[in-house]
């Protein structure tokens, strides 16, 4: 493995999280998973997005900024891959999308003086599903606050996201997920692993499962 630092991202129900630990414990890889669930402000924002937008964005970016900064700076002689489930971006790309305007400045100048602090990626896998594969995933996984996320929502987060890996100056991975199973389809995962054995240019490279 050429890559010591990778990480997955998606839209809300892409898979992010399965992918990220399959990937893992095939590569004997540190992993990081974004502790959502641990957001109070999350089931209140679903109820009542306008009041909670800005106190549910600035406590993911409270949290993934530590979670990043403590895993980074740790040396592990047995592990030299390091896979997330996000970007710590994310915090910026979801505030665009939940914040009024005068909100997301302020959001942004926080934003600015955090991220200097951290490594960034080498490489982004991102996972690409229409919204109704993503509602689908999200019906499954029965988290109660998630179940009534509108479309537009989430065809926001999606052209939020697909507009920002354009312009990043990393290589991407962009998996069509539509069918993607990784849980009882081995060969879905295989194609991934395939493709990390690869070199890559900075831009986006095209994966089919």
């Amino acid at each position: 493995m050429q890559y010591e630092f990778i990480t997955i991202e998606g839209n809300i129900g892409a898979g992010k999280t399965t992918l990220a630990k399959a990937l893992s414990e095939h590569y004997n890889a540190r992993l990081l998973l974004e502790a959502f669930a641990d957001n109070p402000f999350l089931p209140k924002f679903y109820e009542k997005p306008k009041q909670f937008a800005f106190p549910l964005e600035l406590f993911f970016m409270a949290e993934r900024y530590k979670q990043l900064q403590e895993l980074l700076l740790q040396k592990n002689l047995f592990q030299q891959l390091t896979i997330t489930d996000y970007l710590f971006k994310k915090s910026l790309l979801f505030a665009k999308v939940t914040l009024s305007e005068d909100e997301f400045k302020l959001y942004q100048r926080l934003f600015d003086i955090v991220q200097q602090q951290l490594v960034q990626p080498q490489l982004l896998i991102y996972l690409h599903a229409p919204v109704r594969k993503l509602q689908e995933n999200i019906r499954k996984r029965q988290r109660s606050y998630e179940q009534n996320i509108p479309d537009d929502y989430l065809l926001s987060l999606q052209e939020t996201y697909l507009q920002y890996i354009r312009q990043l100056p990393i290589p991407v991975l962009l998996v069509d997920a539509s069918g993607a199973d990784f849980i009882n389809h081995n060969a879905h995962l295989k194609i991934i692993q395939d493709a990390l054995e690869r070199e890559y240019e900075p831009g986006i490279h095209h994966i089919n499962l």
